[in-house]
Parts: structure tokens; sequence; C-alpha cells
């Protein structure tokens, strides 16, 4: 596949070139994975769809195609400067 050329100034992109996309491959699947503390459902709803966005708009790619991976993390679990975050 290629160019389908309708006219010198009108041009159409044939599948294989849509973004995202190199000859005979589907999009690249963009992975996120996002580690942190605990947040609200209404936060990571919100971060979820910047990064989203972000990527869309970055990479030219589907929304449907970026795939984000939450990692909560209590703070027993981590630590920040040789603490842990649960006794800071």
């Amino acid at each position: 596949m290629g160019w389908t050329v309708l006219s010198r100034r009108n041009r159409r992109k044939s599948r294989a070139e849509e973004p995202g996309r190199t000859p005979g491959q589907e999009p690249k699947m963009p992975i996120v994975t996002i580690q942190q503390g605990p947040r609200s459902v209404e936060q990571k709803r919100e971060l979820v769809k910047k990064v989203t966005e972000a990527f869309v708009e970055a990479l030219e790619v589907p929304a449907e195609s970026v795939f984000v991976w939450v990692q909560e993390y209590q703070g027993e679990n981590w630590g920040v400067a040789g603490k842990l975050t649960a006794d800071r």
C-alpha cells in the first residue's frame, strides 16, 4: 500500500500510513505504568484521562491503543531519603 493520489492537492493516506502505524504492522500500543501512593478514584480517573490525551497528541495514536496501569503502594511499602513514607 501507499498513497492513493486523488489530486495533486488532495491526497489520502492508506491504512498502513495512519498515525502510529508502520507498513505491515498494527499501531504500536503505548503502555504507561504509574506508581504512586493511594489516591481517590476521581484523581486516578483524571490522571488516566490526561496521560492518555498526552500520548494521543505526542504519538498520534488512537486513545484506544493507550493502556495506563496505576500501581498504588501504601506508605509502609516505599520510602524516600532513607525513611519509610509511613514514618514521615
